[in-house]
């Protein structure tokens, strides 16, 4: 079964706690502070894999988690690292933000990866806190949280050439006589329902990859049918065989044909006009064909798009039309850009991440950013000193003084993310 789109949860291993410990042996009663880090938290790393052509086994599993890092010790242990967890996908695969629709990672090799959630930073033991003034701190962070997120994985196959057309005008049939693929071949009406790839072994050595894209009909680019499942596919090749029944079979004229799928392209992604278009006027096999066939060059070549006569079923035509994609792909730019812009996903670092302050009431003022709840997650303020040691990040990250500018009173209430408190000088 073939499937190009699911949905999943990913979770980062949260980082292990610090722990708050003093040397203890045998005539020592008051040694020092020793408490050991905690581990690391494990990552959600993405991984391509040429050997799955299918996003199916995500049906089954949706619920990936990192191991968390493992506590610090006294006698200044660290604690162990969590396990990351590498989730393998086929090669043209889109990691995408589900909530904010944002690219996170786009797959395109076998083997790269990319790591999608950092784990979360191991706490400080409080071997870290002592000072001259402050030998014996009795305190510790506690692990960072890490991330976590829905994401929507996408699958766009990866072919040099996509054959494309309305049913039942021979794609398939193509596909199977140019290259190694051995799709079902029949009369339907109705569209295949999996794309189905195939090498074409040009004779020059020239090879290259060939994609029968399903789903093809009028009103596709507004989901009719199976139009957007499958119109994805189209994006990432370079070459588009233009299949249409020349001989028409079924009585629909095969230049209004070509229009409508082409109307279908544009409306679903202008660029995709912009890709080279062989013409392939199949079934002239039968004699009706050639008035078609004569028509279409007259209306297409002086165009752009060169129109090849072929009958899939005799392999009559092939040759030529083969020849002309090989050459198309051997002067084609690599410079192509076929996926739409974005930025490389990253994780703020918390001294870099910003914040924002809404102002409710005029005395309650909530303050958010990712920095403020990660630093909220692995201070331990139930201390004393752990609020104090919060309090001086407030400050330095500026947002006390945001605060003031704000227009903040003592005895108004200030919330991040969880935690409500009244502000005091």
């Amino acid at each position: 079964m073939f499937v190009d789109r699911v949905k999943i949860h990913i979770k980062g291993g949260n980082g292990g706690n610090g722990v708050a410990t003093f040397f203890r042996a045998k005539y020592i009663s008051h040694g020092g502070p020793d408490g050991g880090d905690g581990g690391r938290g494990g990552d959600i790393i993405f991984e391509g894999n040429a050997s799955m052509s299918t996003l199916m086994d995500f049906r089954y599993k949706r619920h990936f988690s990192a191991e968390p890092g493992t506590d610090g010790s006294k006698r200044n242990c660290t604690g162990a690292d969590g396990q990351s967890v590498v989730i393998k996908v086929p090669v043209g695969t889109i990691i995408r933000e589900a909530e904010s629709g944002r690219i996170m990672a786009d797959i395109t090799k076998d083997g790269e990866r990319k790591t999608i959630i950092k784990g979360g930073r191991g706490g400080r033991g409080n071997q870290h806190f002592a000072t001259p003034t402050r030998q014996a701190p009795r305190y510790a962070e506690r692990g960072q949280l890490s991330k976590e997120y829905d994401v929507i994985l996408e699958l766009k196959l990866i072919a040099d050439v996509g054959i494309i057309g309305f049913p039942n005008v021979g794609k398939s049939t193509l596909l199977s006589m140019v290259t190694n693929a051995n799709p079902k071949i029949a009369n339907y009406h109705f569209t295949t329902l999996a794309p189905n790839l195939g090498v074409v072994e040009h004779r020059k050595g020239a090879n290259f990859v060939m994609a029968d894209i399903p789903g093809l009909v009028e009103g596709a680019s507004e989901g009719v049918g199976l139009g957007h499942e499958f119109l994805r596919h189209v994006e990432r090749t370079k070459v588009l065989i233009h299949v249409v029944d020349a001989a028409a079979i079924e009585g629909k004229d095969p230049i209004n044909d070509i229009k409508k799928i082409n109307s279908e392209l544009e409306a679903y992604n202008p660029e995709l006009l912009k890709r080279p278009q062989i013409i392939a006027a199949n079934k002239i096999d039968i004699p009706e064909a050639a008035a078609n066939v004569k028509r279409l060059k007259e209306y297409f070549e002086p165009k752009g798009y060169k129109v090849f006569p072929i009958s899939a079923a005799t392999n009559k035509g092939l040759d030529e039309l083969i020849e002309a994609t090989a050459e198309i792909l051997k002067n084609y730019p690599d410079d192509i850009v076929f996926e739409e812009d974005f930025e490389e996903y990253d994780e703020p670092e918390i001294d870099s991440a910003p914040f924002e302050i809404e102002v409710v009431d005029n005395n309650y003022y909530i303050v958010t950013g990712v920095g403020v709840e990660k630093m909220i997650g692995y201070t331990n303020i139930d201390t004393e000193k752990g609020f104090a040691f919060f309090q001086k990040y407030l400050r330095e990250k500026g947002i006390i003084a945001a605060l003031e500018e704000k227009g903040i009173k003592e005895g108004d209430t200030v919330k991040i993310y969880d935690l409500e408190f009244e502000y005091f000088k």
